[in-house]
């Protein structure tokens, strides 16, 4: 497991965990790795909105100048922008500044490739290994120094091509957008008003404190008020960078990720656009999709918790829909990432083009009761693998059977173990839960 970097890049707490020479040595490390054998690399960074951003900002700057190469800074933007940007426009690798959901106190540092994806776990691990050294690399001196150029034009280019893949004019939908006080508070609005939607807009005044605050797709309620007190037709909530979406109906009802996969592999299955009838999930994803699914004979995918998983098994098998229930959808035909700002159009597509609720569309989709807790043990590893435990859950899969799931899964960054049950019922929910949670007590594994 890596030190710094998990799957969405290295986060913690600015001035703690994260810090602005953090910042300077991944960008000295960078500009040198990629600007081998003469060439002058090129980056391209975005941040979101955190007070924190500028400083780890100008630090990555300073590190990759100094090591010869050029930044092209993009200001206040989204992750998905940062990835298009980075395959469009052929740079080396792109680099976004934000901690998505987290409070802003904390941080990250998003590393994409040439291709628009997640970096390769290979740079990472050099890059890691150079963060834990005293090594020293070689300044760029004279004409070799790199340079830092405003690059605006690249967000702009990005907003553009979104309004691009627009089929229909959205006049006559009132169109609600929580923009988390992040990335997306100026170009949301913009999009939309530019396709033709009547526009409302709340939690677009960031002041670098507010980020994911009561607001965003974390905190849905803000955005379901919203709607209802406007009368609105849809309303779209993203995270800190934007590549989340989750929605709210005309009657106030969340549409999470789960039901924005059955609704939309349900569509492109009927146009023919679900290439090998396979849409990708994750193991969190409710019991319902799949049941949705056995249904309208569409099969699926399970892959770890994550985004970057969904995108790999895509990538490695050409699937064109994938995501996860926290509403990253990634739509391959169009970005290589999570794209909240893409999702919320193609979900206009469908109420523009077929004149239907948001709320009609997601009807079909019954999601299941589940139960989950969080349980401390002494060591998550033995407890994952006593073979009490297993036989314990191996009884609660044959006691739902395919009326329900259990899944125990240990955390990636606590002592913790998940135990989690979906059933039709939620008393079957608890009762699966509990007896797996006695038998960890009889063994002495809890914490």
């Amino acid at each position: 497991m890596s030190k710094y970097f998990g799957t969405d890049g290295f986060r913690g707490k600015v001035g703690e965990g994260l810090t602005s020479e953090h910042a300077w040595r991944i960008g000295r490390f960078l500009g040198h790795y990629y600007g081998k054998e003469g060439h002058r690399a090129k980056f391209v960074i975005g941040k979101d909105t955190r007070v924190s951003s500028y400083t780890l900002e100008y630090a990555l700057i300073a590190g990759l100048t100094a090591s010869g190469a050029d930044a092209y800074i993009l200001h206040v933007t989204t992750t998905p922008s940062v990835s298009y940007i980075t395959r469009a426009d052929h740079f080396d690798c792109g680099i976004m500044i934000s901690a998505s959901h987290n409070p802003f106190y904390d941080n990250g540092i998003k590393l994409i490739n040439k291709n628009g994806e997640k970096m390769e776990d290979e740079t990472i691990e050099k890059l890691e290994e150079f963060l834990d050294s005293k090594d020293e690399l070689p300044f760029a001196t004279d004409d070799k120094i790199g340079v830092a150029v405003d690059y605006v034009s690249g967000r702009n280019r990005y907003i553009g091509y979104l309004i691009s893949l627009a089929t229909v004019s959205y006049r006559g939908i009132k169109v609600g957008l929580d923009c988390a006080n992040g990335s997306s508070w100026m170009m949301a609005k913009n999009i939309f008003d530019a396709l033709g939607a009547t526009t409302y807009v709340c939690n677009n005044q960031p002041n670098g404190t507010n980020i994911n605050k009561n607001a965003g797709s974390t905190h849905i309620g803000a955005l379901q008020k919203f709607v209802l007190d406007n009368g609105l037709d849809v309303g779209f909530a993203f995270d800190g960078d934007a590549d989340r979406c989750i929605a709210v109906d005309n009657e106030g009802c969340v549409v999470d990720g789960d039901a924005i996969l059955f609704i939309m592999g349900r569509y492109m299955k009927s146009r023919g656009e679900l290439d090998y009838n396979k849409v990708v999930t994750t193991v969190m994803s409710n019991f319902g999709l799949y049941k949705a699914f056995d249904k309208l004979g569409i099969e699926y995918e399970k892959t770890a918790v994550g985004d970057k998983y969904v995108y790999e098994c895509m990538a490695k098998n050409g699937y064109r829909l994938g995501g996860e229930q926290s509403g990253h959808i990634i739509f391959s035909k169009y970005a290589n990432t999570g794209d909240g700002l893409l999702t919320a159009i193609r979900l206009m597509e469908l109420l523009a083009e077929g004149q239907q609720t948001l709320h009609k569309l997601a009807e079909d989709f019954v999601v299941y009761p589940q139960v989950l807790k969080n349980v401390r043990v002494k060591d998550k590893e033995a407890a994952m693998k006593d073979e009490a435990v297993l036989a314990a859950v191996a009884d609660a899969e044959k006691f739902l059977g395919d009326t329900g799931r259990i899944l125990v899964r240990a955390s990636g960054t606590e002592p913790v173990v998940r135990v989690m049950a979906e059933a039709e019922r939620i008393e079957l929910c608890d009762k699966c839960v509990a007896d797996v949670i006695a038998v960890m007590s009889g063994r002495g594994l809890l914490a």
